[in-house]
This record gives C-alpha cells, sequence and structure tokens, in this order.
C-alpha cells in the first residue's frame, strides 16, 4: 500500500510540475503566436482562406465548430463504410456495416471514442491513420479552442466577439498537440510500442501452430489517443495490451497524458482572464474530486471480494481483470484518471472491479465530466457549474451573483440549467428507453445489479463523452450504436453551444468593480462550495439509480449472494 500511495502522489506531483508551465505557455499561444512561429502557420491560413485577425461574435464561432465538425463526420463515415475499397489495408478488412459506422464516426467526432468493435479486428491502417487519428487530433482541438473563446469571453469588457475558432483549433493543433503527440510517440516507440505499415505477423509457436499477431501504425494513434483525452485503443482491450503499454515507463507516461492539458487548462484560464487566483481555485477543487475518486477505488479494490475470499490469500485485494504487472494501485489511478478525463481508455477492465469501484469510475462521468475532463471541454464544463454555484450563493446572501465582475443574469443561470439535463436525458431516459422496449437485455452479459450497472455505464460514458466501458455490455447492435450515437452528439455539442451563448453574453457586459458585498470565487470558501455544489447536484441526479445497481450488487456480495 505505501509503494501504490508513493505513485500517487508522485503522479500528483509531476502532473502539476508539468501543467502549471504548459498552462502559461497555452495562454501565450492563445493570446498571439509569437512572431518566430507565424511562418509556420501563415501557409496554413492562405490556403484555408481564413483571416486570423477577423473575431467572431459567439454564434459565428459556434457555426464555424459544427460545420468543420459536421463535414469531418461525413468524411469519416465514408472512409468507415468503404474501407474494403482504400489502400494500406493489408488484412483486406470489410468495410463496417452502416450503424457501426455511424456510431464509430460520432465517437470519435465527439473526442469520446467509444469502440463497439475489436480495433485490430475491425479497423484498416488507412481507417485507423487518416480517419481514427485525424479525428483524435482535430475532435481534441475544437475542444480547446472552445475553452479558449469562453475564457476569452469572460475576461471581455463590452465586446461582442470571442476569438476565430478557425485560428484556435489550427493553433491548438500546431503548437501544442501536434508537438507533445510527436515526442510522445518517439517514447513510445523506444518503449516498444509498434509503429509499422508491414502486414501482421505470423509466428509459430512452440507446440508447432501458427499465431498471427496484430501490429501496425500504434504508437502514433495511443499518443494523441491519450494527449487529446480521447481515448480509443488501436487493439481491442485497450491500454491493457502490451503493444499499447508494455512497461512501467509507458503506463507512467501515458497516465500523465491522459490529465496534463485539461490540467493546464486551469492555469491558461487564470492567465487569459487576467487572474491566476481564478484558475487556481478551479484546479483546486479538480484536484480535491480527483483525490476523493482515487481514494474511494483504491480502497474498493484493495478489498477483496466476500465471495472470492475463501479462494484467495488474505489482504490480496481484488486482483480480477487487472494486470499483474501494473497491479491495484496503478489500475486504480489509471481509471479515476481516465474517468476523470473524459478519456476512456483502460489498462484493466472496470467490469471487474468491485461494485463501489465501477460506481466510482461511473460518477466521475456522471458529475460531467468536470474532473478536470476532456481537453478545454472539461474546464468549460465546470465554468458552467462555476455560474450555478455563484447563483447559489448569491441567493443565500441577497446579492446579484457575479463572477469575475459580471453579474450573472437570468439568460446566464438558465442556461446553466439547461446543461445539467444532459446527463440525466441521455443516461436516465435512454437507458429506460432501452429497457423498456426490451434492447437493453440481449446486451448484458450478467443478471441482477451488476447487469443494470452495465448498461448504465454504457449510456453514461456515451453522454460523458468518455469511451469506456464495462467489457460485459454487448453495444454492437443496431439500437445502442443509434441511441448511443445520438448520446454521444446530443451531450457534445448540448455543453458547447450554451457555453460558447454565456461567454458571448458577459463579453458583452460592463465589469463592476470588486465591493465589500463580492464574493470571492478564489479562496477555500468558494472551492468548498463549489465541489459541495457538484456532489449534490450528482447526487440528487442519480443516487436512486445507483442504489439499484453498484450499491445492491455491494450489499448482496457483502450477504453472500450471487445473481
Amino acid at each position: 500500500m505505501t509503494s501504490d500511495l508513493m505513485q500517487f502522489a508522485l503522479y500528483c506531483a509531476v502532473l502539476v510540475a508539468v501543467a502549471v508551465p504548459l498552462g502559461a505557455y497555452m495562454a501565450k499561444i492563445y493570446a498571439g503566436v509569437p512572431g518566430v512561429l507565424v511562418a509556420i502557420e501563415r501557409p496554413i491560413f492562405r490556403l484555408a482562406g481564413i483571416d486570423p485577425h477577423k473575431e467572431q461574435t459567439w454564434q459565428a464561432y459556434a457555426l464555424a465548430m459544427l460545420a468543420f465538425n459536421a463535414v469531418g463526420f461525413a468524411l469519416l463515415f465514408a472512409i468507415l463504410k468503404f474501407q474494403d475499397l482504400l489502400p494500406f489495408n493489408p488484412q483486406h478488412l470489410p468495410g463496417l456495416s452502416a450503424h457501426l459506422a455511424f456510431n464509430t464516426a460520432i465517437s470519435f467526432v465527439t473526442n469520446t471514442n467509444w469502440q463497439s468493435y475489436g480495433g485490430e479486428t475491425t479497423m484498416s491502417y488507412l481507417s485507423q491513420m487518416v480517419g481514427l487519428t485525424t479525428q483524435n487530433f482535430v475532435s481534441a482541438a475544437t475542444g480547446m479552442a472552445v475553452a479558449a473563446g469562453v475564457a476569452r469571453g469572460l475576461a471581455a469588457r463590452q465586446k461582442k466577439t470571442i476569438g476565430n475558432f478557425w485560428a484556435d483549433m489550427t493553433r491548438s493543433t500546431l503548437y501544442i498537440l501536434l508537438p507533445a503527440a510527436i515526442v510522445l510517440t518517439l517514447v513510445l516507440v523506444w518503449q516498444g510500442v509498434p509503429q509499422t505499415l508491414s502486414p501482421n505477423a505470423v509466428a509459430t509457436t512452440l507446440e508447432g501452430t501458427q499465431q498471427t499477431i496484430a501490429v501496425g501504425p500504434v504508437a502514433s494513434q495511443i499518443a494523441i489517443k491519450q494527449l487529446g483525452t480521447n481515448g480509443g485503443g488501436f487493439f481491442n482491450v485497450n491500454s491493457a495490451h502490451p503493444f499499447e503499454n508494455p512497461t512501467a515507463i509507458s503506463n507512467f507516461l501515458e497516465m500523465l497524458s491522459i490529465l496534463v492539458i485539461s490540467a493546464a487548462f486551469c492555469f491558461t484560464f487564470g492567465r487569459m482572464v487576467g487572474d491566476k487566483r481564478q484558475g487556481r481555485a478551479l484546479f483546486a477543487a479538480m484536484g480535491v474530486l480527483f483525490v476523493l475518486g482515487f481514494a474511494g477505488l483504491y480502497a474498493s479494490e484493495i478489498a477483496t471480494n466476500p465471495l472470492h475470499a475463501p479462494y484467495v490469500a488474505a489482504g490480496s485485494g481484488n486482483m480480477e481483470g487487472k494486470e499483474v504487472r501494473f497491479g491495484i494501485g496503478n489500475s486504480a489511478l489509471w481509471i479515476e484518471a481516465t474517468t476523470a478525463a473524459s478519456n476512456g481508455s483502460v489498462n484493466a477492465m472496470i467490469d471487474s472491479f468491485n461494485p463501489l469501484g465501477g460506481m466510482i469510475a461511473m460518477v466521475n462521468i456522471e458529475l460531467g465530466e468536470v474532473v478536470f475532463g476532456g481537453v478545454g471541454v472539461g474546464l468549460t464544463g465546470m465554468l458552467l457549474l462555476v455560474i450555478v454555484t455563484v447563483f447559489l450563493a448569491g441567493l443565500m446572501v441577497g446579492r446579484t451573483p457575479e463572477y469575475l465582475g459580471k453579474k450573472i443574469e437570468a439568460r446566464e443561470i438558465k442556461l446553466a440549467a439547461l446543461t445539467l439535463l444532459i446527463m440525466p436525458i441521455g443516461v436516465l431516459a435512454l437507458s429506460a428507453l432501452a429497457i423498456v422496449t426490451g434492447n437493453a437485455h440481449g446486451s448484458v452479459q450478467d443478471a441482477g445489479p451488476h447487469g443494470l450497472t452495465e448498461l448504465l455505464y454504457a449510456y453514461s460514458s456515451a453522454t460523458g463523452n468518455n469511451g469506456s466501458a464495462f467489457a460485459g455490455f454487448s453495444a454492437n447492435v443496431d439500437w445502442h450504436n443509434a441511441w448511443l450515437g445520438v448520446a454521444m452528439l446530443f451531450a457534445r455539442f448540448g455543453y458547447i453551444v450554451p457555453i460558447l451563448a454565456i461567454a458571448g453574453s458577459l463579453g458583452a457586459k460592463k465589469t463592476a468593480p470588486a465591493s465589500s458585498g463580492t464574493f470571492p470565487t478564489h479562496g477555500p470558501l468558494f472551492v468548498t462550495l463549489l465541489v459541495v455544489t457538484i456532489l449534490i447536484v450528482g447526487a440528487l441526479t442519480f443516487l436512486p439509480v445507483l442504489a439499484l445497481g453498484p450499491i445492491a450488487e455491494q450489499v448482496s456480495i457483502a450477504a453472500g449472494q450471487s445473481f
């Protein structure tokens, strides 16, 4: 246990040490590219006919973002549907069915990377590189651009524009994601991750039989899937596969990559709004929730499953579904990071975690993916909850709520409140629809509460744009491919468009000077109130159904009952 906790402390220390300077660097990029770098982007803007200095209103910014992602969806759908007619398909894999291509295209465009397929047995090299890896870059860059636009809106004074989407997205890719991905790819290759266009290797075993070993352009996809909080694996078992995650070094660096850009955005935000304390307060709130989540996950997994107790050594914990080379500590830390960060990659099977461990992973998603969350959109999701929190604080003290000197009025509250309906609609309503129509029963593997948890986790993961899953859930059927796709689409843009509208609205307002009655939004009291608000909103929304799923299962196995 001591070594596990030391690893967690080291991870947190390195995360902060990297996130702070990275956040400062990103703030400089979004404030205006230094002259030496202009030569890199100028040909791109000229070729695309973009004037990076022409700022957009929030409506134009949102429209550009939606149009870009719509075109990305259409291109990716075509690549996946007709991959059998395209080059770089040495395994001669067929094109995907229409419903699977639809689900997968939406999944990668929305930065979810939910996978209803086995990567190495379904996707050609071209689909992996040109289709999926490209979307890993641009879907992440979309979220980062939105965060930059929102920060500008909150910092503006009586200004109707929030920046230029095309410039923000291009710079996110060129100066942040691409350099980091190149470096991480080279490190992963050094650690033993394949990066090749050669066909699958064929080996002869000691028994004389032939074994096919899947290879491909793996390292390049793994690097950006982690850095961009995408999570989609080249292989079916994701980062539990030794070709995706071969060593302790690769494991640590991939875990660090999951959170580093999302964490850095807190410090970027503080600099962009001219008050570093605001960024530190957001980071503190996210950090508190992250530590609480890890503590619960780790405590759940070091406890032996009561049903296994007669057959395992005392104190061995729950090693089912985990790699021996990673153990409980690294498995719990990875799952906490990936579900907190809207990443979805795994190095252990969440379906095999103890019920409360699986519940904590699911709750991380159901809180709205604001515990660091996806790159960019995690910050914006947290800002929506900040607005709700300052509204509640204003009610308690009888003052008009303010944030960063801007009065939060009815328009902003209504938009923020509407986003709180996205998770319950996507998770509860769509899960209930699957149950009442009979489409849930054939996809869950287990009876009883665990089967309900499998279904809830699938729709939580899709609605939270996470992408992880309980492995026992069979999602590759028409019904779930369609409705999970709808959930991903609804959640991604249902969060982004309202926060852009709020940023545009606040940017046009005057800034009121702080007074003795102003509630500070950068101190411990506000951080505590923000954390409590997030937990209360999550509990009010999901506690009843959690009681029917993982909580009921935990109580049952404690009583020696299985299903």
